[in-house]
Parts: C-alpha cells; structure tokens; sequence
C-alpha cells in the first residue's frame, strides 16, 4: 500500500465548512465530486507536498445530523517551531472556539474544533506546509492487535514516534519510507479498557495505491475484512476495516 491520500469528515452545512476550512486554515479545494444525494470536496494548502494528505469534506443533501462518537479522536495540522501560541492567538482573533490553549497543554500543541465539532490538535513541525496535515488520531481497544492490523494487513511500519503516559500510549504508523511532509495514523490506547461508539461524523482515512485490484487481493489474503469490494463501488475504490471498525478506504492515484 502507498501513502495516506485523505481523510473524510461528514458536515452539516457545506458552506459553512468550507469557508471555516479556507479562512481559518488558508485551505483551497482540490477537487469536487457531485452526486445526486451528496457532495464531496476535497481541501488542503496551496503548496501541499505531492504525497501530503487531504481533508475530504462530505455533505449529504437530506439534510441529516451526526453523532461524533469517541472512536475516531482528532486531525492534526501543522505549524512552525515557535509559531504555536501566534497562530492559535490568529485563531482566537478571527473567532474559532477556545477549546485547548496552549498553555493548558503544556506549551507543546493545542486544539480547537470546527463548526461541527471536529477536533483539530495544532502542533508545531518544520516539516510540511503550514495548516498541512500531520496525522489523524484513532482511538483503538487493542494497542497489540492494531499495531498488527496496520503492518500485517497495510505494510505499514511503526514510526518510532510513541508517547507513553501513565494512562495511555500513542503510536504512529506510516508507509515503509514516507515522506516527513506525509500524514501519519496515531493510534491512541487507553489503559482503563474501555469501549468506544463509532459514531458517523468521521468517515473514513483513504490509502493511495497504484493497483487497485492487486491491493484488494492482498487484503484479502492477509484476511483483512471484505466491506466493500472493488466491483461493488464501481471499480473506482474499495472499504476495508480495520480490528475496531475504523473504514479504510482503498483508492488509486490520480
């Protein structure tokens, strides 16, 4: 499998999304597809790397609310070294939630959420285009059984990049030599055992391959989960899910 392609959230209100997205984070639209029933457009900075990822933006047209569910726990977007407390201090002027200072997280990052309550952790890179994506976080019930899932089922390879706290750890997954300006999977664990409600307000992350066939039956050999087939998505895409439920999008390259 290649690289992290996208991550896909569900809105309420595509405008007020998207002018969220494109005031606040400097965001642009990649691409758009419209469908009878809903809409998806595709946003990241001006200068993204070739292999940085985007946010996918999907708003059904009935109309419908979301639950947010815990499974799925953040967006990561970056900024510079030094830049943390200027740019959320950017945010706050320009009217985003007060969610997480950084004061309040120990000078190291800080999140707000977007208009429908996703959250979005700011944490300072040198690596990447400024707002670009840096990881997105999901939270799973088996620390051994997802570290497993994403080398066994995907070929990805743990960064070395882990954080242990007395009630949690975090580990960080990418493809075998990404990139530093790729996105990266943070998988949270916490200690206590608990279970966690999907929700629908995440939709899914997107794996970018040259093959899409060829993918599908590698997945099935390494027994990952038969969601949604190739031919069923008109041989244009393909779900998986991972050990917890999380969907996995297959997709091939432009």
């Amino acid at each position: 499998m290649d690289t992290l392609d996208h991550v896909m959230i569900r809105v309420e209100d595509l405008d007020e999304s998207l002018e969220w997205y494109q005031t606040h984070l400097d965001y642009e639209e990649k691409g758009r597809w419209e469908a009878d029933t809903f809409t998806n457009v595709f946003l990241g900075p001006e200068d993204m790397h070739e292999d940085g990822a985007k946010l996918e933006l999907t708003y059904n047209h009935d109309g419908r609310s979301y639950e947010m569910g815990d499974a799925w726990g953040h967006i990561a977007v970056r900024v510079p070294e030094g830049e943390l407390e200027e740019r959320y201090e950017e945010l706050m002027d320009e009217g985003v939630e007060d969610y997480r200072d950084p004061e309040s997280c120990g000078g190291r990052y800080a999140f707000v959420r977007d208009p429908d309550g996703h959250e979005i952790e700011i944490v300072k890179r040198d690596q990447g285009a400024l707002w670009s994506l840096d990881h997105t976080m999901i939270r799973v019930e088996d620390a051994d059984e997802a570290l497993a899932w994403w080398t066994r089922k995907l070929g990805y390879a743990y960064t070395g990049k882990r954080w242990e706290a007395d009630s949690f750890a975090n580990y960080f997954m990418a493809p075998v030599g990404a990139a530093e300006e790729e996105m990266t999977v943070e998988l949270t664990y916490n200690y206590d055992g608990r279970s966690y409600e999907m929700g629908d307000a995440w939709g899914h992350l997107a794996v970018r391959t040259d093959d899409l066939d060829e993918a599908w039956d590698d997945l099935m050999t390494r027994d990952a989960e038969d969601y949604r087939d190739p031919e069923s998505c008109g041989d244009r895409y393909a779900f998986t899910k991972d050990q917890d439920g999380h969907e996995i999008e297959i997709v091939t390259r432009d």
